[in-house]
């Protein structure tokens, strides 16, 4: 044997097979026969001969790398795919079904809250889960400062029903005094002018005659000119008292009724304008005095039907501000839920991946505490809820539970199972018998002794079957788990035909 050769055969000897080393060999391009040479030549040749050793040498050490990607590479192409597990396809009846869990919630919830103004503080409440019967305490809140502010409520309003008591007496007087005026002191007053007029028009009267008597005595000379003159003036004086009574009578009726009607006329105006005021005051005041009194009612809560008392305690709602006695609670914010254990639901969270194939009418079976009921999916949340443990995002489904039981309790959990479809004479394959490739979902057909590589195309699936709609028939058989069997698909030809043919028998293992 060349030299050469022997130190190839030397150097690969417990470093991998004999053709192994060829390979190294001729892929070196070393001769396979050499001519007779002299021993002086040889031993020129021997520090060319020392650095190729050392060139085999590296070689050898990776040696077991090169074999082991050619063999696997054989593998795959060479795989013995007589042992491996197949599955007959055939026509099936497909239930396709979502399985999630939740709770079970009451559709008729009666929300007992906190209607005190600002919010209050929880003095007792009832146990959670127990039993209360309606118009038993349930809840007390704290009512102490409450107490306080209506009794200094009650002050303000009896005083403003004082004032408003007054207001009233006063503009009664005020409408008396306009009607006392109006039908009884004008009119007197009235009557006495007129009848000042009258008598001083009779005086006038009576003074004038005298007058007209004096004037015929006096020509006959039984007065003298002095009882005359005395008889004139007197007729002077009634006539200026007759003038004053007119002007008086004149008075009472052009101005002083008037005015005086004016005056009285807004002192009752402004007793009513007062009266209405102090009227307000008083509702106000009494306002305030029932709305406190009311909240002093509110303080004390009863249940207003029978049923299970349920703290409202989210199971994102920190310990601060948890539902128990001590805590202090906001204006309008649910303390107790009281179900309705004749209408009961399963709100269970499902994937997003999952929450597009339901719709409202969907049958389901929900299993709560070893039972099963019928149910139907009521409504599918718009939003996912918020977790903040979690990055996952599940939607609420509303399951409504046809029936009733004593099991049937808020808060338990339930197993909802929703029949997204029901398939009838499809054909069906282990989701494990499909693998996905790029674009692609493929299968391995048994085809005699070979496996044939075959493009599928899938419809409704559960968890552990999934419809294939095209690309397989019912006799065929496929491989499961065919990722070991299955080449790529040529990524220059995906116009070509679906069935390749990718294994053939070998004498070897499965890979």
């Amino acid at each position: 044997m060349p030299d050469r050769d022997i130190l190839a055969n030397a150097t690969l000897t417990g470093h991998g097979p004999a053709s192994n080393a060829a390979a190294i060999a001729d892929l070196l391009g070393g001769p396979t026969h050499r001519p007779e040479v002299s021993a002086e030549p040889r031993r020129e040749r021997w520090p060319w001969m020392a650095a190729l050793a050392i060139v085999f040498a590296a070689a050898a050490f990776l040696a077991p790398q090169v074999v082991d990607l050619t063999a696997l590479f054989r593998a795959d192409r060479e795989t013995d795919i007589s042992g491996l597990p197949t599955h007959l396809v055939e026509r099936r009846n497909l239930v396709v079904t979502v399985t999630e869990e939740g709770s079970l919630v009451s559709d008729n919830n009666v929300d007992i809250t906190c209607d005190v103004a600002g919010g209050a503080t929880i003095i007792w409440l009832v146990d959670d889960g127990a039993r209360v019967t309606k118009g038993m305490e349930i809840v007390r809140l704290d009512a102490s400062v409450l107490s306080e502010n209506a009794t200094a409520q009650k002050i303000a309003y009896e005083k403003a029903r004082a004032l408003m008591i007054q207001a009233e007496k006063d503009h009664a007087a005020a409408k008396i005094a306009v009607e006392e005026y109006r039908e009884g002191l004008f009119k007197k007053d009235l009557r006495t002018a007129e009848s000042n007029v009258t008598a001083a028009t009779e005086r006038l009267q009576a003074t004038r005659n005298t007058l007209a008597y004096g004037e015929r005595m006096f020509r006959k000379g039984y007065i003298t000119p002095q009882q005359l003159e005395a008889q004139k003036s007197a007729v002077a004086r009634a006539e200026l008292d007759l003038g004053t009574t007119n002007i008086a009578l004149d008075v009472l009726t052009r101005f002083t009724q008037p005015k005086m009607i004016t005056e009285l006329e807004s002192v009752r105006d402004a007793a009513a304008a007062r009266l209405e005021s102090e009227r307000a005051a008083l509702e106000l005041e009494k306002l305030k005095l029932d709305r406190l009194l009311s909240e002093l009612e509110k303080c004390t809560i009863v249940a207003p039907q029978d049923g299970i008392a349920i703290y409202s305690n989210s199971r994102n709602r920190d310990r601060e501000t948890e539902i128990k006695a001590g805590a202090a609670v906001k204006e309008r914010q649910v303390i107790l839920q009281l179900p309705d254990l004749a209408n009961m639901r399963a709100d269970v969270e499902v994937h997003e991946s999952k929450v597009n194939d339901i719709r409202p009418g969907m049958p389901a079976v929900v299993r709560v505490q070893g039972e099963e009921f019928v149910g139907e999916v009521m409504a599918v949340a718009n939003r996912p809820q918020s977790n903040w443990f979690s990055t996952a995002k599940k939607y609420i489904v509303e399951v409504k539970i046809d029936g009733q039981s004593p099991s049937l309790r808020p808060g338990f959990t339930a197993e909802a199972e929703i029949v997204i479809a029901d398939l009838h004479d499809v054909i069906a394959v282990p989701v494990a018998a499909v693998i996905e490739q790029g674009d692609e979902y493929v299968c391995a057909v048994q085809s005699a002794t070979t496996a044939v590589r075959r493009v599928v195309t899938l419809g409704q699936s559960d968890d552990t079957v999934v419809e294939v709609v095209a690309g397989l028939a019912e006799g065929d058989r496929v491989f499961m788990n065919p990722r070991s069997i299955v080449e790529d698909a040529p990524a220059t030809a995906p116009s070509e035909a679906t069935d390749d043919t990718v294994s053939q028998p070998a004498s070897g293992p499965p890979a």
